[in-house]
């Protein structure tokens, strides 16, 4: 009995380059090669197709080793204008049919899906075309009769419709949020304004998520042109901005910026009205920053994506009928999914047409939910003295606090940023709590030490690209502080609301207020928890602010050690993350690093594991004659075994090598706490803390009635899926809270570690007996302690 056909699937990339797109390569071709498929590469993209022959190459499972930490394609990508005449597309096809390829995932802009989707179309009428010309035989063609191609989207410009985020946007978003960082601080010490050009002819998000990052003064996209009068309206900004006691002016313009008439504006424009001699007369620069927006490697986020998105390419390929529509691979929130393509594209360029037909609303119309949230959180984070008509009432102006609790963690000073802005454009008094509930308690008595203060807007517009916390945090619960002393602060400082940001301590704190309202009716007061911490493990939430500044470091931090283990040929470092009991960070850091093994608290470690991965690696190395450069790492999360720590484990396989190679442990410590937040953080502090205080000022002042019977007046707002919501406390303890652990019950992310191991290329490996069980609330009080 004749074996079945082979399937061989082809990965390309194509259009403008992007960083992560060797992240989609990898991953579909190990994917391909683990569902026993065949993996090849066209290079140069559609040129590759057109050309044939050495452009296309099957590829082994050792040649992708290390592509995560490279920038760019390492494939190559390419204009083909042969490509675009059905006889290109029919060279194509024969080329595709000689290598017996009969599925296709390609990486590249809403172009080069298009005319993927139409070689799909043509397809049948291209093999009959080849039958008929006598280049093939029909008995050869029938294994080729239906072409499965599905889109993966690699662009800087993140112009795609459908999707939250393409490959490669937020790398380039980092790029230029870096050197806005470098040039405000230049522009600090000699008080100049810079007007600062990024890419995007057609989409403005590149420009609007660097304005909000950043907290520049002013923007302009092209979907959103400013009012008829934009110099006036971009000077009274700014004209306010300096008499508040700003020293340096920032305006970020994306490259196709228009005016309300459609007319396009350029950085000189900008420069010429901020410097004029009769308006504000600021020593005004222009920086162009061009393609450094397209270079460097891939940050963590990209990385991820690339990969999950690659993986799921590989299965749709393997799931599409000749019925199912040409798909691409999509990410909406946190959660990965497949979509009609040509749908996307045709919302995509209606978006174009609407900005070219100066129909402004429905453009911004078209974008996602994203892209609207955070133009609405720039434009109340930035205008922030608005005329009174644009606050409530003055019965209904509230006083809330802010507190952050917990570790430190990128971006809690963003929060509180954006925060503090929407507070004082709709006329509510935001209220700083210094030192999380340890400074709290301490102010009270004759002597108060200035532990509660109203925030100065000035002192916090500068707080977008600072990292740990200006107002303070620790782990003190109120509890320890004194739960009396607590409540009695809150009735004495009459606080309508409470805005805590932070990570599972912020959780067990409002647990603690939540129980002891029956106790202190002061503590009847609407509390919000924005998660904030490295470790992710917040119940409520699949994101906390700061995880994503945190797998930054360890990417950045793990490519460095990677050097070295490869430059030596045979080392393998073990690596131990931070992360409580929670594998978040490890599992994450495994799937963007490549890591050969990752040991995490859910699972566990044993002896038998641990055996099964240094057998591993004796194979692996004694297969290998040193012309590999990849190194190998594993990671260990801290708290994932009490016995096996980092330094064990390597010191295991130091033994068991018998120097036919060598292992190191290394420890990054709280260099994971990071320096800068990662735009990623930046921007959804932003967009989350504004939703925090818009549900908190829902509640109205003085609603102590009302909320004492209301479980959404103790929250935690969360992306779950692929929406942003809120969910009561009270639920998230009995239902989704491993309290001994510190850790939702329920991760997200488990999934997660299958496909590290996976593409890891790591073996089967017996699981450990005994590994850490979640506890819900009713099994334990001591979340109430």
């Amino acid at each position: 009995m004749a074996e079945p056909h082979k399937k061989r699937i082809a990965v390309m990339t194509s259009g403008g380059d992007s960083p992560g797109m060797c992240g989609v390569v990898r991953a579909v071709v190990r994917m391909a090669i683990h569902l026993n498929c065949d993996a090849y590469c066209v290079y140069e993209g559609y040129e590759g197709l057109v050309q044939g022959g050495k452009f296309i190459r099957q590829m082994q499972w050792h040649e992708v080793r290390g592509w995560l930490s490279e920038g760019g394609t390492l494939i190559g990508t390419a204009r083909c204008k042969a490509f675009f005449e059905r006889e290109g597309r029919l060279v194509a096809a024969k080329n595709m049919i000689l290598n017996g390829i009969d599925a296709l995932i390609i990486c590249g802009g809403d172009g080069s899906l298009t005319g993927a989707d139409k070689f799909r179309s043509e397809w049948p009428s291209l093999i009959e075309e080849l039958v008929q010309t006598g280049q093939f035989t029909q008995e050869q063609v029938d294994p080729f009769k239906h072409l499965n191609i599905v889109g993966i989207v690699g662009s800087i410009d993140n112009d795609m419709s459908g999707t939250d985020a393409t490959i490669g946007a937020y790398s380039a978003l980092s790029r230029i949020c870096e050197m806005v960082d470098y040039i405000e601080a230049t522009a600090y010490s000699h008080s100049r304004a810079f007007v600062i050009e990024v890419m995007g002819r057609h989409c403005g998000w590149l420009a609007l998520m660097a304005g909000v990052a950043t907290g520049a003064d002013f923007i302009f996209i092209p979907e959103r042109p400013r009012g008829d009068d934009w110099q006036s309206e971009m000077c009274d900004i700014i004209r306010r901005h300096r008499k508040l006691g700003k020293r340096k002016t920032i305006v970020i313009i994306a490259e196709g910026a228009l005016d309300a008439q459609g007319e396009k504006i350029t950085p000189e424009m900008v420069k010429d009205l901020l410097a004029d001699k009769n308006g504000l007369a600021l020593d005004t620069r222009i920086t162009t920053l061009g393609h450094v927006q397209r270079g460097g490697t891939a940050v963590s986020y990209d990385r991820m994506l690339a990969t999950l998105q690659g993986v799921e390419a590989v299965k749709a390929v393997l799931d599409a009928t000749p019925e199912t529509p040409t798909c691409f691979i999509a990410i909406n929130e946190n959660k990965i999914v497949r979509k009609n393509l040509m749908e996307a594209v045709k919302d995509t360029k209606e978006v174009a047409a609407a900005v070219q037909a100066k129909d402004f609303d429905r453009a911004m119309s078209l974008r996602d939910h994203e892209f609207l949230d955070q133009y609405k959180s720039y434009m109340m984070t930035t205008n922030v003295h608005m005329d009174d008509g644009e606050k409530v009432p003055e019965i209904q102006r509230m006083k809330i606090a802010f507190i952050n609790v917990g570790a430190p963690a990128g971006a809690m000073n963003a929060a509180i940023r954006a925060g503090v802005a929407y507070c004082i454009s709709r006329g509510h008094e935001p209220i700083a709590i210094h030192n999380g509930f340890a400074g709290f308690a301490r102010h009270h008595g004759d002597k108060p030490i200035g532990a509660v203060r109203s925030f100065d807007w000035l002192e916090v517009d500068s707080w977008a690209s600072k990292g740990g916390s200006e107002i303070g945090t620790n782990r003190e619960l109120p509890a320890d502080s004194g739960m009396e002393t607590i409540a009695n602060l809150i009735e004495q400082y009459r606080f309508d609301a409470l805005f805590l940001i932070g990570g599972f301590e912020a959780f067990h704190a409002v647990s603690q207020l939540r129980a002891a309202r029956d106790e202190y009716p002061s503590l009847c007061i609407p509390m919000c928890i924005l998660p904030a911490t490295i470790s992710n493990n917040v119940p409520g939430t699949e994101y906390s602010l700061g995880s994503d500044t945190c797998l930054n470091e360890l990417v950045n931090y793990c490519d460095k050690i990677k050097q070295s283990a490869s430059a030596t040929r045979r080392r393998v470092f073990v690596i131990e993350t931070q992360g409580g009991k929670s594998g978040y960070v490890a599992t994450l850091a495994g799937l963007t690093v490549g890591a050969s093994a990752v040991y995490t608290p859910e699972e566990g470690i044993s002896l038998d594991m641990l055996a099964a991965d240094v057998k591993h690696l004796k194979e692996v190395f004694k297969k290998d004659r040193g012309q590999s450069r990849a190194g190998r790492l594993l990671l260990v999360n801290e708290k994932a075994s009490k016995v096996y720590t980092a330094k064990l484990i390597a010191d295991i396989i130091r033994e068991e090598a018998n120097e036919r190679f060598e292992s190191r442990d290394s420890i990054p410590g709280h260099v994971q706490q990071g320096g800068v937040p990662s735009p990623i953080d930046r921007c959804r502090a932003v967009r989350l803390a504004i939703k925090c205080i818009e549900h908190l000022e829902s509640f109205g002042r003085r609603a102590q009635n009302k909320v004492k019977h209301d479980p959404y007046s103790t929250v935690v707002i969360g992306i779950r899926g692929a929406s942003v919501v809120f969910t009561p406390v009270a639920e998230l303890e009995e239902t989704d809270t491993d309290w001994p652990n510190r850790r939702p019950i329920t991760s997200h992310w488990a999934g997660l570690k299958d496909i590290v191991d996976v593409l890891g290329g790591r073996n089967p490996y017996p699981k450990p007996e005994h590994k850490l069980t979640g506890l819900k609330a009713k099994d334990t009080k001591r979340g109430l302690r």
